[in-house]
């Protein structure tokens, strides 16, 4: 199974993975729309909310949007999603995502191009 991890102790809270998700996929340097959160918490350091893939939200899915791929990662058909945000208000760890400017929420699809921008390696892609 393809996916994202994170080793939040190595963090600075840059931002630079939130910034390249939400240019590559909504053409814009907004963190609102970015599939990886990067938040400071009351240690100090940063808590990072990325899905993790475990599936729980495709049972969720009345209009069968979400779809677990052969590579493990969970995928949103937006011409199937209804927009009921079930998987946005369900999604137990919080990683499935919703802008008002958005047709369709979204999540990490582990594409992988945050790990290539973050200069501190607390990204990777694993199976």
């Amino acid at each position: 199974m393809k996916k994202l991890v994170a080793d939040a102790s190595k963090c600075t809270g840059c931002g630079a993975c939130e910034l390249v998700c939400s240019k590559a996929f909504y053409k814009e340097e907004n963190r609102d729309k970015s599939a990886i959160r990067v938040n400071a918490n009351e240690s100090g350091g940063y808590d990072i909310a990325v899905c993790d893939q475990c599936g729980d939200c495709v049972w969720m899915c009345s209009a069968v949007a979400l779809v677990k791929a052969a590579n493990g990662v969970i995928r949103l058909n937006k011409k199937a999603c209804v927009g009921c945000l079930i998987c946005v208000g369900e999604c137990l760890r919080n990683f499935f995502f919703y802008n008002d400017e958005l047709p369709t929420p979204f999540k990490c699809s582990a594409c992988g191009l945050c790990v290539k921008a973050c200069p501190e390696g607390v990204l990777a892609i694993v199976d």
